[in-house]
């Protein structure tokens, strides 16, 4: 076999050769030799990270600037071409910058007289012992040493997650596996949270997680209202990426009055789109739905909630057809039941924001098939460094 060139990084990290060879660790310009040595390119560069290789949380460090925004890039306009989606305008690709991940799940583990904490292997359980992270930001990361010296002193012999999330008032914390047996371990994460002004600690004994510190009630501000955040909620990973998302749905949604936000969360976007325009909320979780509807009345904001499983009873094509634009963020299974009422409907605008490229298409081209056009997308590559892709895209009709 003779030396081949890397044309581009496919969808699970692997530089893809013209043959269509797939080479691990290889990025766009290497050359791969006959014997399958690499030969680094001109975007082929030297990992930040000692734990790169190793360390589950990372893909692609190896992979300069513009190649991490080919392959972003790349994974977007080739799921609207896999189903033949004729795109308007492709927006420039928003990549997050090193160290700005505000949510994380770490993994513990007593070792000895010490313990090991970070992220696992790739396609292992082993826990990589977690010195430096070029991901989580700071005020995360400045939590690990402490933990590992928390675990060691007070730890059992299982397992131990530990979720990480900055909120509005700081880190908060949950540990999921950690059994606080004696007045010692419940005086030592009491001293914990404390000393490192934790906005809360919460502990998971197989029964959901139970707060053992709570200063002061735990937000996340979303569009300028600062909402509840109930335990383990879903939160845009990085401050900058939940900052292009919003802005581009405020944009594509500019002059409806009313809009339906769909598979809604806490309102990360209906709490942003709502003042000229009138919102409905629409989520499946109790929890996060509650904190939404609290918020909203709190603050007086024109935001209307609604408890719903958009899986088993989605809006329908005539409810659909009320708002002058709908947005909708679902799980990565996508919205098929949801989308078959809205492509049934009459509604005229639609905002779909996505975290798998995948399902979104195959979304998107019922959309198509039902009369839309794919007026704009955008490329979102919030989780920097992994083969995690998001996007924003906006139809009309």
């Amino acid at each position: 076999m003779s030396e081949e060139t890397i044309l581009r990084i496919a969808a699970k990290g692997d530089g893809v050769t013209e043959s269509g060879r797939h080479v691990a660790g290889a990025v766009t310009g290497d050359t791969v030799k006959s014997d399958g040595s690499i030969v680094p390119g001109e975007h082929h560069v030297e990992p930040p990270c000692r734990h790169f290789g190793t360390c589950g949380g990372c893909q692609l460090q190896q992979a300069d600037e513009a190649a991490l925004r080919q392959f972003v890039t790349e994974r977007v306009a080739f799921a609207a071409q896999s189903q033949e989606i004729p795109v308007g305008e492709l927006l420039p690709t928003h990549l997050s910058p090193p160290r700005t991940r505000r949510r994380a799940t770490l993994h513990g583990l007593k070792a000895g007289k010490g313990a090991v904490l970070g992220f696992r292997e790739a396609r292992s359980n082993r826990v990589v012992d977690m010195r430096e992270c070029h991901i989580l930001e700071p005020a995360l990361f400045a939590l690990v040493d402490p933990l590992r010296s928390l675990l060691a002193a007070h730890a059992g012999k299982g397992p131990i997650d530990i979720s990480l999330t900055l909120a509005d008032q700081g880190a908060d914390c949950s540990l999921k596996g950690f059994s606080a047996d004696g007045l010692a371990a419940t005086e030592a994460l009491l001293d914990f949270a404390r000393d490192h002004g934790l906005a809360r600690l919460s502990l998971d004994q197989g029964f959901g997680a139970e707060t053992v510190w709570e200063p002061d009630p735990v937000t996340v501000t979303l569009g300028q209202v600062p909402v509840g955040l109930p335990q383990n909620s879903f939160l845009q990973p990085t401050r900058d990426g939940e900052a292009v998302l919003v802005d581009d749905a405020k944009a594509f949604a500019e002059g409806a009055t009313t809009i339906a936000d769909l598979f809604a969360g806490l309102g990360t976007f209906a709490f942003s789109l709502a003042g000229p325009a009138k919102t409905l909320a629409v989520e499946a979780a109790r929890d996060a739905h509650l904190s939404c509807k609290s918020a909203a009345n709190s603050r007086g904001v024109p935001v209307h909630t609604l408890h719903r499983d958009l899986f088993r009873n989605p809006l329908t094509a005539e409810e659909c057809g009320r708002f002058g634009a709908i947005v909708l963020d679902p799980p990565r299974a996508g919205a098929r039941e949801q989308i078959a009422q809205i492509a049934q409907s009459t509604a005229t605008r639609v905002i779909y924001i996505s975290c798998n490229p995948s399902s979104w298409a195959r979304d998107a081209k019922a959309l198509v098939d039902a009369g839309f056009k794919l007026e704009k997308l955008r490329p979102v590559g919030q989780f920097r460094w992994s083969s995690h892709v998001e996007l924003t895209s906006y139809f009309t009709r």
